[in-house]
């Protein structure tokens, strides 16, 4: 790598005219990421991309009146201080307020940038240029909102916030809970069994801990074989079926590890407040996320907890 006060005014301009395109192609990426859930602000990222264009283009024509045809290949990697920004393909399902997020990192480094390049240029045509183009990067934050109030009213921007809420669930929510649930509950059973017929918290925690990690690997691909979200919109499912399996891990262990504690007595009484407050989470999120009224929410959870609790005593003591 080099740093940016090593480049001439040549590869400046080179290096330019790969940020734009990149840039460009970047919210073209955004409004094609977002253009089947959130059509309004996917309108807004494809004129930006239009913008972007519209700069390449003038530098191009700057860079062919004073260096000629052939532009070499510098890239914002291949200097010292630029953001490395991730692809748009590699960064899973996008998010409004990410997008957003990031076209506002991105604008105000190109703002700089082209700053600190008119500061370097010794040639008037190619300074007054790059300020040109330092100042339409600065008015940007502004173009956006006015390009925001244009496509996206204020009625548009409560339905795409709806609709990426309902994402969230879809591909978040709803897999971590069934997989909180899953470990939570199910695998009460096996350790309280294990618990109360050896009498020993060593061998109730292994028994736990193999149950945890056999329920967290079935969940998983459990989930990530159900669908694969083409037609849901769930999302992708590997990422679905891994967050359901590391919340069914999580589920299971938490009234686990208490069974660390080698006396049986204090182990099984932490086991079981770890096991209460687990059900009192669970009912939460169900109260917060899946609109379930907050006393049937925890009426259902406890009530199955309860069942399955009542199983391993009953099966442990039998």
């Amino acid at each position: 790598m080099r740093n940016f006060d090593q480049l001439n005014e040549r590869e400046i301009l080179a290096l330019a005219i790969g940020n734009e395109e990149e840039d460009g192609r970047i919210y073209a990426d955004f409004a094609e990421g977002l253009r089947a859930d959130f059509p309004a602000t996917a309108a807004v990222f494809s004129e930006m991309a239009v913008e972007e264009g519209d700069h390449r283009r003038r530098l191009l024509d700057m860079y062919r009146e004073k260096f000629g045809e052939h532009i070499p290949l510098i890239r914002r990697q291949d200097v010292r201080g630029f953001v490395q920004h991730k692809p748009v393909w590699l960064a899973g399902p996008l998010t409004i307020e990410a997008t957003r997020g990031q076209a506002q990192v991105m604008e105000a480094e190109t703002q700089r940038f082209y700053q600190m390049a008119a500061a370097r240029s010794t040639d008037a045509s190619i300074r007054k240029l790059l300020g040109d183009l330092a100042e339409i990067e600065a008015q940007h934050e502004h173009t956006a909102d006015r390009l925001i109030a244009e496509n996206v009213p204020k009625g548009v921007a409560a339905q795409e916030a709806e609709a990426e809420r309902r994402l969230f669930v879809l591909r978040i929510i709803q897999p971590g809970l069934a997989g909180l649930m899953d470990g939570s509950v199910s695998t009460l059973a096996p350790v309280f069994a294990a618990a109360f017929a050896t009498g020993r918290s060593w061998d109730a925690f292994l028994v736990g801990l193999a149950a945890t990690i056999g329920a967290g690997i079935s969940m998983g691909f459990a989930e990530a074989l159900s669908d694969n979200g083409s037609l849901t919109g769930r999302g992708a499912p590997w990422i679905r079926g891994g967050i359901c399996g590391l919340m069914t891990t999580l589920g299971g262990i938490f009234h686990t590890l208490p069974f660390l504690i080698p006396n049986f007595a204090t182990a099984t009484v932490a086991a079981v407040v770890v096991v209460i407050l687990e059900l009192a989470i669970i009912s939460w999120i169900r109260w917060r996320y899946m609109d379930t009224p907050p006393i049937s929410a925890a009426m259902q959870v406890g009530f199955g907890g309860a069942l399955v609790f009542a199983t391993g005593i009953l099966i442990g003591n039998s």
